[in-house]
């Protein structure tokens, strides 16, 4: 690594061997995850210690971070591979003209979509400590048209509040919060702030419509069927934990959170509706693309 922080590309980045193997490394956590692209720093960490490749101390995150910001920069590892999540946009909406306002207005035909959650007997969330994770779980989830939110920290209000007043627009519907949080004080307490919360305000916006929250990841059961590393409570976090050791929700590999969330998801759908509506929203998506005067099946 150069020895003064770098900027902008670094094309000729020439790697040690010792980092050259580390990259190699990387390349197969890249290659193994490439349908859960694009993956948190955090999650390649703990990959590569999953894999014996380093272990789990906090100078070898920093190494990773160090170590994956100049392999981006140098083009050795795509940008897309990665998520930060440090960035937040408000972008205008512009065109360069009507015609390409109008393939605008056609690609909104073709992604025409009902909510899917139409009809089915329970109405589904995520939740997710971790703001880099949703992505992940929105690939999986989005198919169902169901929501992900990031509930990182404890102040709010708003989110949990919202949280009521959308189980109040779907009264008389179950609604069930699936929570991905790390298994630590942190988490624990973030799952019990939110239930007890949500649950207080559906009280009184939602009347007579059960809110149920259930930890999807990561459990205890999980920490021990994957051998995912921990580390022992923080001794400065004195909130209640009935845990011995600790880990994050990104030590889960990818694949099996998304595997976990799919048949969570499944698990509540109700099959021949969700296919009833497909169908209704497969007619209607052609309607409207006639309509506009494209055919449906035009490229």
């Amino acid at each position: 690594m150069p020895n003064r922080r770098p900027r902008g590309y670094q094309p000729q980045w020439k790697p040690r061997a010792r980092t050259c193997e580390l990259l190699t490394a990387v390349d197969r956590v890249l290659a193994r995850y490439a349908a859960q692209l694009p993956l948190t720093i955090r999650q390649v960490w703990y990959s590569l210690i999953s894999d014996g490749v380093l272990v789990k101390e906090e100078r070898t995150y920093k190494q990773t971070v160090e170590l994956l910001g100049m392999a981006r920069r140098s083009g050795r590892i795509p940008w897309e591979a990665l998520r930060d999540d440090t960035e937040i946009r408000a972008e205008p909406v512009a065109y360069a003209g009507p015609e390409d306002f109008r393939a605008g207005l056609r690609q909104a035909a073709l992604d025409y979509r009902l909510d899917r959650q139409t009809g089915q007997p329970v109405r589904l969330e995520i939740v997710c400590e971790t703001a880099g994770m949703v992505p992940q779980l929105v690939a999986v989830a989005d198919p169902y048209s169901v929501p992900v939110y990031s509930g990182s920290g404890f102040n709010g209000l708003p989110a949990k509040r919202g949280a009521a007043l959308r189980a109040a627009a779907d009264r008389h519907r179950t609604v069930r919060v699936f929570v991905v949080s790390d298994w630590d004080q942190s988490g624990v307490h973030l799952f019990s702030a939110l239930a007890e919360d949500v649950t207080a305000f559906a009280a009184v916006d939602a009347p007579g419509t059960e809110v149920v929250f259930e930890r999807l990841a990561v459990t205890e059961q999980q920490i021990a069927d994957y051998g995912l590393p921990t580390a022992p409570p923080k001794a400065s976090d004195h909130r209640s934990f009935s845990g011995t050791s600790t880990t994050q929700a990104e030590a889960l590999p990818p694949d099996v959170l998304a595997a976990v969330l799919k048949a969570a998801i499944t698990s509540h759908r109700d099959v021949p509706v969700l296919a009833a509506l497909l169908e209704r929203e497969a007619d209607e998506r052609r309607r409207l693309l006639e309509n506009l005067g494209y055919a449906p099946d035009a490229d």
